[in-house]
């Protein structure tokens, strides 16, 4: 019988094989003409979406009104530069986009590029006579900072008046920026070199609320000077690649199209060993939001940025900030990554509204944090154990490389010998990876059996097993998730839960990415006679999903904990369930398995767990921040009042410190690095620091904090 691995394989050079037959077939013309490489494309993307994609959609009307809805989504995401007539002048084609990709055609994609080209130079005129008066911060307005919740203009002086209250609120942001810096820098002591008065540093002079109104509107004009010409620079390529990565999203939000600069992008930007800042970023709705930050990185050792967080501008060192707002994602990045030892200044909005400017010495990823980690917890005489996996990694380029499965398989061991008596196994933040890691990490805690059910299009599902009938610990086990825990994270969450092998314990899901993609590049599946027109890029097509050995899908709804838990990142509209156009829940036959013996009480241990969190202070005050996130999130619109705008960032810092500290506050949890790893460090003090750094946050965990609890009330 094929292994996994050689069926999956083989389906995917079948697809391949489709690309290539499907691109003689459509592309041979009579009339002698030499076809264009945007033709080409489109053609050549619709075949093998149709062709290879899990769920193929039919191409018609309905189609193609999710390409017009999307495409006008991206076009002008802040709705700041169409007008309602423009709009209506591209709906007359929301119900042909898809005769026109079936003729290798783009009349809709070349309507929207002149309006938007003629709309972008209207508007450069215009912000540039707006910012040339004074704003008058007195005036009680508002402004709505959710593109969603506005229309497009209906008319040019309804247009005038959007610009000038979202230019007013750039520079009011700069001025209370300023008057933050100065304040600074006014309560800070004058150095002195001597007792004479003469030889003290005096301050820097005191500007008056004009000065720094004017300085503002400079700074935002050299701002909006240099994202019109950023804007001006997009090319017809620029613009065929956004608009074939349109009509793949319609497919599902993971599958794409690459350009031949965007595929190099998404092999090498923010992940592995670079020298950045770490973080993983997404573009969305015109938006750079920070999806992930890598342990281990700069900005994970930084500590302020964090996931979710936009980033609204970015300043290398002292320079002044450029804006990075509806700029796209691989130029953002280039502009964020940088040498080691350099600084970078992140202007970023959190998830409250309230702005914050986070610099970072970039630095080369250090990969080692990446990997799998362990500590032991001390708590009133009960030694636990604890493991950190940030992902599945593995080096498939290299058999004898390092991989997730063989770690976590020897941090076990580790706490074995530590005499622990309970493990904590933490996925909170752990986006997925390799799928045969996820298999044999499960094996890890149960006998040989099935893990996860993989299916195609073509129906059949592939049961994966772990055949390894060794079981490397059986001792009380806490899974921990949140949100961001995705794919293979989902799969080992959900078989721990299936042989009810332990707790998952966790935010109210995980993320519910429950499909496989797979990268086919298209220079490969093209005909030689089109080498005078490569290179084309790649399409990440999804070709399967993930399905729990009970039957039902990660898909969208992800795992549901056994105990749920109150959760910071509970208000943000994070999941896959939140994406545009995700494949639906379903369910398929169960697989053959058989629980755990020694199965926990999940029930009793979920009432005493909802005892303990509802006496806690600690999460009492993390549920009412929640609370008061979620409002701030909904009440968009911001005062344009200097006074009313400050007191309201104001009002959000000391909530935000108020939570710190009440968490501060916690009694500490006892948890260090094993003895045995520090011992096996020695003298070398970079790696020691860092194996402190790993535990230092865990300290204050009142999450990890309850699942210890848990793991004591099995013992």
């Amino acid at each position: 019988m094929s292994s996994p691995r050689l069926k999956i394989g083989l389906y995917a050079s079948v697809l391949l094989a489709v690309f290539v037959l499907a691109s003689y077939k459509l592309y041979r013309r009579n009339d002698g003409r030499s076809p264009q490489k945007d033709e080409v494309l489109i053609k050549a993307m619709l075949q093998g979406l149709s062709q290879a994609h899990y769920q193929p959609e039919r191409i018609d009307d309905a189609f193609s009104k999710r390409v017009f809805d999307l495409y006008l989504k991206r076009l002008d995401s802040s709705k700041k530069f169409l007008l309602q007539s423009d709009v209506d002048q591209l709906r007359k084609y929301q119900n042909d986009i898809d005769n026109q990709v079936q003729r290798g055609t783009h009349e809709f994609m070349d309507l929207g590029t002149q309006l938007m080209a003629q709309r972008v130079k209207d508007i450069q005129g215009l912000y540039r006579d707006i910012l040339s008066k004074p704003f008058d911060f007195t005036t009680d307005e508002t402004f709505e900072t959710e593109s969603d919740k506005v229309t497009f203009a209906a008319n040019a002086a309804a247009q005038r008046e959007e610009w000038r209250k979202f230019l007013k609120y750039q520079t009011m942001v700069r001025v209370s920026e300023m008057m933050d810096e100065q304040a600074k820098k006014k309560d800070k002591p004058l150095a002195s070199t001597s007792a004479t008065p003469s030889s003290a540093t005096t301050s820097e002079p005191t500007r008056t609320p004009a000065q720094m109104e004017a300085e503002a509107r400079k700074r935002v004009l050299k701002y909006f000077d240099d994202y019109f010409k950023d804007l001006q620079q997009t090319d017809a390529n620029d613009r065929l690649a956004m608009y074939a990565n349109t009509i793949a999203n319609t497919y599902d939000p993971h599958t794409e199209y690459f350009a031949p600069r965007d595929k190099e992008t998404f092999d090498i930007a923010m992940t592995g060993r670079f020298e950045g800042i770490g973080a993983s970023l997404q573009e969305k709705d015109g938006q750079i939001k920070v999806s992930d930050i890598i342990p281990g990185s700069a900005s994970y050792r930084q500590g302020e940025l964090k996931a979710g967080d936009i980033i609204l501008r970015v300043a290398q060192g002292p320079a002044e900030p450029v804006s990075v707002e509806g700029m796209r994602l691989d130029k953002a990045v280039s502009m964020i990554k940088g040498k080691k030892g350099t600084e970078v200044r992140l202007t970023v909005k959190k998830p409250d509204a309230s702005t914050k400017v986070i610099s970072i010495i970039r630095d080369v990823v250090v990969i080692e944090e990446t990997y799998a980690q362990s500590a032991t917890i001390n708590d009133n005489g009960t030694k636990l154990g604890y493991i950190k996996l940030p992902n599945f990694y593995a080096d498939f380029n290299d058999n004898g490389g390092r991989s997730s499965a063989a770690d976590v398989k020897k941090e076990l061991e580790k706490l074995k010998a530590e005499n622990v008596q309970g493990v904590v196994l933490d996925l909170r933040f752990n986006g997925g990876g390799s799928l045969q890691d996820a298999v044999e990490m499960a094996g890890l805690f149960v006998e040989s059996g099935p893990v996860v059910q993989v299916r195609n299009s073509q129906g059949a599902p592939t049961i994966l097993n772990d055949r390894d009938p060794r079981v490397q610990y059986g001792g009380p086990l806490v899974v921990l998730v949140n949100k961001y825990s995705a794919s293979a994270s989902e799969i080992l969450a959900a078989a721990i839960q299936d042989y009810k092998r332990g707790v998952v314990m966790g935010s109210a899901s995980t993320y519910g990415k429950g499909t496989v993609q797979r990268i086919f590049d298209l220079d490969e599946a093209m005909p030689a006679e089109f080498n005078s027109i490569k290179p084309f890029g790649s399409l990440k097509l999804t070709t399967s999903k993930f399905y729990r050995i009970n039957g039902g899908s990660t898909q969208f709804k992800g795992v549901i904990p056994d105990i749920i838990l109150p959760d910071a990142y509970s208000y943000l509209d994070q999941g896959e369930k939140e994406t545009d156009y995700p494949l639906k829940w379903d369910e398929i036959t169960p697989a053959r398995y058989r629980a755990w013996n020694a199965a926990p009480a999940i029930d009793k241990l979920r009432q005493a767990s909802t005892a303990r969190v509802n006496s806690s202070a600690s999460f009492k005050q993390l549920s009412d921040m929640v609370a008061r996130m979620v409002k701030r999130k909904d009440d968009t619109k911001v005062s344009l009042k200097l006074t009313n705008y400050r007191a309201e960032q104001e009002q959000a810092k000391a909530e935000s410190d108020k939570y710190e500290a009440i968490q501060n506050a916690a009694q500490p949890i006892a948890i260090a690095p094993l003895t045995f790893d520090l011992r096996q460090l020695g003298a070398d003090t970079i790696k020691v620091n860092r194996a402190s750094r790993f535990v230092k946050p865990l300290k204050k965990d009142i999450t990890l904090r309850e699942a210890v609890a848990v793991l004591k009330d099995q013992i």
